[in-house]
């Protein structure tokens, strides 16, 4: 993590920035399904310790052996400068007492996907009409209806 941010838990509810996690899930609904059952982290800027933090990751702990990324998002003026990866680093480092660290994505979200892939992850499973079933609404990305989700996988730990 360059010196200039400071990745902090966000342990009050009333901190958590929607706004943000908005980047990453459709609706505040779905963020609040997964959000309170989660470890929240914000990324700061250490120039400003008052600001609205400039990125969020959510950490859902599957079982004993599976953590996953449930929502990981970047403020459009951050993104583009490797600070998503840095943050994958940062949980692949801090979290080795779990075997796996999973994430989902839309199976149209191709950037995303390769995202992840560059990153180590590899696909593993397909959760067949996700989007369809927890979703109220449609939902499109790029012109195309969500409906399955692409399951990633990285292996931590020894």
């Amino acid at each position: 993590m360059r010196d200039s941010f400071q990745i902090k838990q966000i342990t009050n509810h009333k901190d958590y920035p929607y706004d943000l996690l908005l980047l990453a899930d459709e609706t505040i609904a779905a963020i609040d399904k997964y959000l309170y059952d989660s470890l929240v982290y914000g990324v700061f800027e250490t120039a400003n310790e008052t600001a609205k933090p400039i990125a969020v990751f959510c950490l859902y702990p599957v079982d004993s052996e599976t953590l996953e990324i449930k929502n990981i998002a970047v403020s459009p003026d951050f993104q583009s400068m490797g600070l998503g990866s840095q943050l994958l680093d940062f949980i692949k480092a801090n979290y080795q007492q779990y075997l796996n660290l999973i994430v989902g994505t839309a199976d149209c979200g191709l950037a995303q996907i390769r995202f992840y892939e560059r990153n180590g992850f590899v696909k593993y499973a397909i959760r067949k009409d996700f989007f369809i079933e927890n979703y109220e609404q449609p939902i499109y990305e790029n012109g195309t209806l969500l409906k399955d989700m692409i399951m990633l996988r990285y292996t931590l730990g020894s």
